[in-house]
């Protein structure tokens, strides 16, 4: 039997211009679709028509995979890729199954035997580690820290002991309209010999990226505000 082919769009980081960041063969790939597994309708649909999608987007099947979907809704995306047809992943931002639900659908389509294919373009977390100047021969990336003030504190702590022992950058972002409230929080806890790097709306005209020591981050504190942020330790 002839499977469709899943492949995984990038989307763009924020307000940057698409041509910016986003490749030309990925634009002739989703003209090509027109079945989408997304985390956000919206978010997609606006990136659909930024890439001057040629299909109606009302002829355009989308389907919701976000932290709220039940894993039984799964088997019902796989639909069109069994019958032949190709489908799309579109993040909310940046590349699908990275700090995102998407992986789940992947990991069923390869249970499958369905081919994926994934398309190049920007990754916030990448982008920010390239740019940090920390190691980028081995990091990790922790996700979110804890909400609660207590295991945030202690997780901070982890992170900053595990540079110390190991070398190995540590990656973690945080909801928005915390992210001055955690830059508080790090340059509180840790020693002032460690070094933090923050990433602050990658690939925009307004890009910030500032690694510095704990001491200097002391003496000079940007407001990073509700724009999305990228924060690494490493030595």
């Amino acid at each position: 039997m002839n499977y469709g082919t899943l492949f995984l769009i990038p989307n763009t980081l924020g307000g940057s211009e698409l041509s910016s960041v986003i490749p030309g063969e990925v634009i002739n790939v989703i003209n090509t679709i027109d079945n989408y597994v997304v985390e956000n309708i919206k978010s997609a649909v606006r990136f659909l028509k930024l890439a001057d999608i040629q299909i109606p987007v009302q002829e355009i099947n989308f389907y919701v995979l976000n932290k709220d979907t039940d894993d039984k809704e799964l088997s019902d995306f796989l639909k069109p890729l069994l019958k032949g047809r190709n489908v799309g992943i579109i993040s909310q931002a940046g590349c699908p199954c990275i700090a995102d639900p998407g992986a789940k659908f992947v990991s069923l389509a390869h249970q499958k035997g369905v081919r994926v294919v994934p398309l190049v373009g920007p990754s916030s977390i990448t982008l920010a580690l390239m740019a940090s100047g920390f190691s980028g021969q081995e990091f990790c990336f922790n996700g979110y820290l804890p909400i609660d003030k207590k295991k945030r504190e202690k997780n901070i702590l982890t992170l900053e002991r595990r540079v110390q022992s190991s070398g190995k950058t540590q990656i973690f972002i945080e909801a928005p309209h915390r992210n001055d409230t955690l830059l508080g929080e790090i340059i509180r806890l840790c020693e002032d010999e460690t070094k933090l790097c923050v990433a602050v709306n990658l690939t925009m005209q307004d890009e910030m990226i500032i690694t510095r020591k704990i001491a200097d981050w002391k003496k000079n504190k940007p407001v990073i505000g509700k724009n999305p942020a990228i924060f690494l330790m490493g030595i």
